[in-house]
């Protein structure tokens, strides 16, 4: 850790080369299948925006700066728990590495000068050709006190999808990490109940993956039932 808290200040805000994870074929980037759309030829490369450069503009140099210092006074280097800070669309999206998403978290909404103090919630995302992440979980944070905005996006790998839960500092999260846990297989770490939510208790797999097969399947409600309210799983 640095004794200057401050992130790095480089460069114009335009921001680095996007980051190249793939190539879409055709117009929607379907496989297995013959391309309808008429742009079967059409290649693209699929990308993500790359880490943006100080200054970013608006309120977003601020946040990055009382996060830097909230971070210091936890004794957590801004670099270690911050890997990359996107500016896109008018939105701010914070890349956390996930053993610092509940210290970074909390160091939002506690902060007097950050006062994130809602969570909208959490989405899941798959995207199984970035090779190492191919599962994230967005968070997007909004501060009442002082009208501002911002994403958490953290990432884990589908061979360890573990992500610390959130429910310790945003209890509102619970069921939609319960969803995300449900549709995208992310394993929310600390999580008082993480079962399904939407899909029955023995469904194998997780619907929204990019990697779940599409039709072809057999109808798997056909003959369920509904046990006796004094038989149905309970919640502590």
């Amino acid at each position: 850790m640095t004794d200057d808290p401050t992130p790095q200040q480089t460069g114009s805000g335009a921001g680095h080369e996007p980051d190249v994870i793939g190539t879409r074929r055709g117009l929607f980037g379907a496989s297995g299948s013959g391309d309808t759309s008429g742009y079967g030829r059409l290649v693209a490369p699929i990308t993500f925006p790359g880490d943006s450069s100080r200054p970013y503009g608006g309120y977003f140099d601020e946040i990055a700066d009382e996060l830097a210092a909230g971070l210091q006074r936890r004794g957590i280097a801004y670099g270690d728990a911050v890997e990359k800070v996107v500016i896109h669309h008018g939105d701010m999206t914070v890349h956390i590495a996930r053993e610092h998403l509940v210290v970074v978290a909390a160091t939002l909404r506690d902060e007097p000068s950050l006062r994130f103090e809602l969570c909208l919630g959490c989405s899941g995302v798959h995207y199984p050709d970035q090779t190492g992440r191919e599962l994230h979980a967005v968070y997007p944070l909004r501060s009442l006190t002082h009208n501002r905005s911002v994403l958490l996006d953290v990432s884990a790998p589908d061979a360890d999808p573990h992500i610390p839960s959130l429910y310790r500092v945003y209890p509102t999260d619970d069921w939609h990490e319960r969803e995300a846990y449900d549709f995208f297989g992310i394993v929310f770490d600390g999580h008082p109940s993480l079962t399904r939510i939407q899909m029955p208790d023995d469904w194998e797999g997780h619907p929204q993956r990019k990697d779940y097969p599409l039709g072809g399947v057999p109808v798997e409600y056909k003959g369920t039932t509904i046990a006796p309210p004094d038989q149905r799983r309970s919640y502590n």
